[in-house]
């Protein structure tokens, strides 16, 4: 995947696309899924749950292609959906399920990804670059099915806080791109200095008043799990910029990719932060 990015300017990012139309929109994506992921479990408990990331899976696959713009029109959505009916599947069904099983699913996917490289048409344009778009893809749904496994390690308030620190990271950070991208993170990305800090500080915030603790220690504790994960998911946030600014530009993919992307690679620091009691 390759493309010609100019610099930024208030209105027009590195994809051709408006401010707006970049940032409003992922900020809605993110909502979305963090409402998604907290009210349909509360409304109908681990079959919500599961048709929730079920959602969001399909909805990343769906937009992986026409953001990246990978040469894997057919291959990338069929392994994907592969990827996230397996991992689904190893974490339902067992009684006793663990986050480890699911690396067997990017372990086969790799194989499968290699093969799929093996059965395109010629000539085969930029092989590692498909490759490495549709194994993300594999993992990234792989992720996602971490967030199953949430009520098993802890608390539900501190899993449903998990979330609610990972979706208000990732929606303020867009919207104080929208009103403040200078200075910006690098040319032809349409991410600033300033959103990247708050969404950080944003996420730390939501962890101290979601704990409600008075001891100290506790508090900064609250703060700290709070900061990494927020963290985690403002630059994930942001490597997802980076990945859809070469894409073809397709809002509606754009938006989602940017909104679901960041959420699954923070499912197992979330994981690890309610085993550990951090919240």
């Amino acid at each position: 995947m390759s493309a010609t990015i100019g610099p930024v300017t208030a209105t027009e990012v590195g994809s051709g696309l408006p401010a707006r139309a970049w940032h409003l929109p992922t900020a809605a994506a993110v909502v979305a899924a963090t409402a998604l992921l907290i009210l349909l479990p509360a409304a109908a408990g681990d079959a919500g749950r599961l048709a929730a990331v079920a959602l969001l899976q399909v909805a990343l696959v769906v937009a992986w292609v026409p953001a990246t713009g990978i040469p894997a029109r057919a291959g990338a959505p069929a392994l994907g959906l592969a990827a996230a009916a397996g991992a689904d599947l190893l974490v339902v069904l067992p009684e006793r399920p663990g986050i480890g099983a699911l690396l067997a699913v990017p372990g086969l996917g790799l194989l499968v990804a290699v093969l799929h490289q093996m059965l395109r048409r010629a000539p085969r344009s930029d092989v590692v670059g498909s490759l490495a778009g549709v194994l993300l893809l594999v993992c990234a749904v792989c992720a996602l099915a971490v967030l199953l496994l949430l009520p098993r390690a802890g608390d539900a308030r501190a899993a449903v806080t998990t979330l609610l620190v990972v979706g208000t990271a990732l929606s303020v950070g867009p919207l104080v791109d929208l009103a403040l991208p200078r200075p910006p993170v690098a040319a032809g990305v349409p991410r600033g200095v300033p959103g990247l800090v708050l969404a950080v500080l944003a996420g730390g915030a939501v962890a101290v008043v979601r704990h409600g603790a008075d001891d100290v220690a506790a508090v900064l504790g609250a703060l700290l799990a709070g900061l990494v994960l927020g963290g985690v998911a403002a630059l994930v946030g942001l490597a997802a910029s980076y990945v859809v600014a070469g894409g073809p530009g397709r809002a509606w993919a754009v938006s989602l990719l940017q909104g679901v992307l960041p959420v699954a690679a923070a499912a197992p620091v979330a994981f690890s932060v309610v085993l550990q009691n951090a919240l």
